[in-house]
């Protein structure tokens, strides 16, 4: 019995450290470069990525079915036509600011980053995709009225990120990491799934079967529903249902610790959860995404969301990850997140909750702001730099809950931090995948989304 439980000990670190790279990969995105550095990755492919005609598949929602593929940007998706731009800027209001450079930045990234057949490509790491990628693809075409680019990157999601085994489906979850295996073959690289990209994926679809009046990507999203609510959420000790990063043999330690990722609680897509599938109790996880948001930052002497914690649901204190962890409770790439997702709870669904977070958890940074006009990139629970560099994809996240609580700070932000970084319709430089998305998400405006799309019919 005893060689059987350290066995199934030794399997559960091992699903542990299988997901941990995940987490750790985003803080590869954003170490700074300099001016210089930046105008040379700029100007090496500025324009490669624009030579292959996607006309065809770019007006169709056919589904691609092919693994193979090509690393080169010249199999990216075509610059847009003037109707297709006519198109996106009519999707954010005339009042909104940034519009033309949300629709140029926007369509940059197609052509950057996004091969023909729907594929979303990272070229900081290794050319790799992710679920992650597919679901900021799919949720920034849903919300600049990009249907052709939305079909692409779902289809080639659900092709070629299926979780399988044994050659069978096991759940409608993406497996998070697809790219070039050891023996030099194409595919899917690790089966586990990360429930952030899910949850993206899954609020696109909603909002995508409402603007485009399509039945068939609700379907979808219901089916993701059920599989992420029985693979991605545990109940504690006292009842309360917690949403987990991934599946339960990684981040249930014991049946009453949890380790957490507070960047991944997404309230407003619990509350678009709940609207189309009543027979689970979504709204359970908006209280316990509160209630971890809230109590974890006290593991913080300035009161700042961590990358990772742990829960110990049946004292329901929290505390920081092993320092020998590769796992990190400093505030840092995965934490930028949070001020983002809890901002569109609070301008969608007019939570007070958000709101009252987003006041009491950025005085910190406001301090730093105002004592030396930057916020270093990594900061330690004791509120201490961990690194020399800043990061765009913190002040845009940052930006969009300034807008709502400290309109003079958001203004700041982005005339020196945002737009200076911005230059030749990119954020930093040409491969920086994850601050593309970061930065164009937190720019647009929540009222770029109409109130329709947001309301079950």
């Amino acid at each position: 019995m005893q060689t059987i439980l350290k066995m199934n000990n030794l399997l559960k670190v091992a699903a542990i450290f299988s997901l941990i790279s995940i987490y750790s990969c985003k803080s590869s995105y954003s170490a700074p470069k300099t001016q210089t550095d930046y105008n040379a990755s700029l100007n090496s492919t500025s324009d490669s990525a624009s030579t292959s005609d996607s006309s065809s598949i770019l007006n169709s929602t056919s589904i691609s079915t092919s693994t193979s593929i090509s690393t080169s940007r010249a199999s990216a998706i075509k610059s847009v036509g003037k109707d297709d731009r006519a198109q996106f800027l009519a999707a954010i209001p005339a009042s909104a600011p940034n519009r033309q450079l949300l629709v140029e930045s926007w369509e940059s990234y197609r052509r950057r980053f996004i091969q023909i057949d729907g594929r979303v490509i990272d070229y900081e790491a290794s050319d790799r995709s992710t679920s992650e990628g597919q679901a900021y693809a799919m949720l920034r075409a849903v919300l600049i009225n990009d249907p052709a680019t939305f079909a692409v990157t779902l289809n080639w999601g659900e092709n070629n990120l299926q979780r399988l085994q044994d050659g069978k489906p096991v759940d409608s979850l993406w497996a998070w990491k697809w790219g070039r295996r050891a023996d030099g073959s194409w595919g899917s690289i690790d089966e586990n799934f990360a429930s952030d990209g899910d949850i993206d994926a899954i609020t696109a679809l909603i909002l995508a079967s409402r603007r485009w009046n399509r039945p068939d990507y609700l379907k979808i999203a219901k089916t993701k529903l059920e599989d992420l609510w029985k693979f991605s959420t545990v109940v504690g000790s006292e009842g309360k249902r917690y949403l987990l990063p991934g599946p339960k043999a990684a981040f249930v330690k014991d049946s009453s610790t949890f380790y957490l990722n507070p960047s991944y609680f997404a309230p407003y897509a619990f509350r678009l959860f709940a609207q189309v599938d009543p027979e689970r109790d979504w709204l359970s996880l908006v209280d316990s995404s509160y209630e971890v948001l809230k109590d974890s930052r006290q593991i913080s002497s300035v009161n700042l969301p961590s990358d990772w914690v742990i829960l110990d649901s049946t004292t329901g204190k929290y505390e920081p990850v092993p320092s020998d962890s590769p796992l990190s409770s400093a505030y840092s790439f995965d934490a930028f997140r949070v001020w983002w997702r809890i901002a569109l709870d609070a301008s969608w669904f007019n939570s007070s909750q958000a709101r009252s977070y987003l006041e009491t958890s950025t005085q910190h940074l406001i301090k730093l702001w105002r004592e030396q006009s930057s916020i270093p990139a990594r900061i330690n629970l004791e509120g201490k730099a961990l690194v020399n560099y800043e990061a765009t994809s913190q002040y845009a996240m940052l930006y969009a809950a300034s807008k709502l609580i400290e309109p003079e700070l958001a203004e700041e932000l982005l005339k020196k931090k945002l737009l200076p970084r911005y230059q030749q319709e990119v954020w930093d430089d040409n491969q920086a995948y994850y601050t593309q998305n970061l930065a164009w998400l937190g720019l647009l405006s929540p009222e770029s989304v109409s109130s329709e799309l947001l309301q079950s019919n």
